[in-house]
């Protein structure tokens, strides 16, 4: 018997593909009602096929704890969920945010391939600004080039120049004084000699 076509069949089909897409990447169908990827037989998402519930389950490194914040996630069975693993789970009306998806896959297979094959790739489709509830890239708006620029700052008032001390006056220099040469002896004056006694006239 056919099974029926569910709604998320398109973005099931859609989300394979953007996986195949990855160097290296194949489908790995290891048992009844799954049609997952993989890179070098090392799974990196687990997909529901279609016409079954949406299922889908990814390796989230980085993301795993606000992944788990959203309403329609669980840690993967099996123990996976230990490692990172996050499952989610959609109704036959709920549509999933399909963006949100696709950077988890990337996000898995950036963890589970091997390192030259990840060095092929750009930057990681996760790299978005936070938001609420940890809705990642569905909701997220990717990151402008340059931050926010902080307001700029109030100059601050001119401050006033201190006021000059009055320079201590220089203390005048002391006038030497000029030594005082000792007064120049005055010769004494010669005692006029005593006359000779006129001799007497004969």
């Amino acid at each position: 018997m056919a099974k029926s076509k569910s709604a998320t069949d398109p973005l099931l089909k859609e989300l394979r593909e953007f996986g195949l897409a990855y160097p290296g990447a194949h489908t790995k169908s290891p048992w009844p009602g799954h049609l997952d990827l993989a890179v070098k037989d090392k799974t990196f998402a687990y997909l529901s096929v279609e016409g079954e519930p949406f299922g889908i389950s990814c390796k989230l490194p980085q993301s795993c704890s606000a992944a788990l914040m959203l309403p329609f996630t669980s840690p993967t069975a099996y123990g996976l969920g230990k490692s990172g693993w996050v499952s989610a789970k959609f109704g036959g009306d709920e549509m999933p945010p399909i963006e949100m998806l696709k950077a988890w896959i990337d996000e898995s297979y950036r963890a589970q391939a091997p390192k030259k094959l990840v060095a092929q790739l750009g930057a990681p489709l996760g790299e978005m600004e936070e938001v609420p509830m940890g809705f990642g890239a569905a909701n997220a708006t990717p990151k402008k080039g340059a931050a926010k620029k902080a307001a700029p700052k109030k100059a601050a008032a001119p401050k006033k120049p201190a006021a000059k001390k009055p320079a201590a006056k220089k203390a005048a220099p002391a006038k030497k004084v000029a030594a005082k040469k000792p007064a120049a002896k005055k010769p004494a004056a010669k005692k006029p000699a005593a006359k000779k006694p006129a001799a007497k006239k004969k």
